[in-house]
């Protein structure tokens, strides 16, 4: 794969896009530094929305902007991952006690619809990308419902970190946890609408530090 030169009148809007699909694709490498006036050659764009783009990445946690070093792909430790995971899992929990208690009818609902979504097989990247989408939803409903903002700043800070790593992990054996990943979508939903905070703490905890352990697998076969 190779960076073309964009439409000019698509230019601010494509350049964001340009470069995530360069890092999702593996293009740019995690610590792979990134030369804005390079890049701006390549895709024939000033440096301006180059700059714009390469903020935006940083806020997602896709980049690191180093004064006077420069900018690089984000790259994160298994160390960094496993304890990333834990204050992931502290948090979640947390928002999941709460949200037992006030998730309303419609939450239930969409939760619902998410498992129907999240149950469908996977043939194409559209397909993954599609079922990654309505698993972030889900959690994110969760996290919505604790009505704690704090609370949800600090939770998308942590997944902007994670996502990197899911992105250059080279994790081969999701396919075969799909049925696992769906019981235990099903059995955290059974026990919100059973208003059962402890068993949701208890399978969500489980969920997590399943996931956890097999980022962190992925991301040493990788290395």
């Amino acid at each position: 794969m190779e960076l073309v030169k964009l439409q000019r009148q698509r230019a601010v809007d494509a350049v964001y896009e340009a470069l995530r699909e360069g890092i999702l694709s593996h293009l740019f490498k995690p610590g792979e530094r990134l030369h804005v006036d390079e890049l701006s050659e390549k895709l024939g764009v000033s440096l301006t929305p180059v700059r714009n783009a390469i903020q935006q990445l940083a806020s997602e946690g896709l980049v690191e902007i180093h004064p006077r070093s420069g900018t690089f792909v984000a790259k994160l430790s298994v160390q960094d991952i496993e304890e990333t995971f834990e204050i992931r899992c502290a948090l979640e929990c947390l928002a999941a006690e709460k949200a037992t208690a006030s998730l309303d009818g419609a939450d239930l609902d969409r939760l619902r619809e998410l498992l129907l979504l999240l149950s469908r097989p996977i043939h194409t990247s559209e397909d993954r990308k599609a079922h990654e989408q309505a698993n972030s939803e889900f959690h994110r409903i969760l996290i919505q419902a604790s009505g704690n903002r704090r609370l949800q700043d600090m939770y998308e800070g942590l997944n902007a970190h994670l996502k990197i790593a899911r992105i250059h992990g080279s994790e081969q054996s999701w396919r075969s946890r799909l049925g696992e990943e769906q019981a235990e979508h099903l059995q955290i939903v059974t026990a919100l609408e059973n208003r059962d905070a402890n068993l949701v703490a208890a399978t969500l905890r489980k969920h997590i530090y399943r996931a956890k352990d097999a980022l962190v697998a992925s991301v040493r076969q990788a290395e």
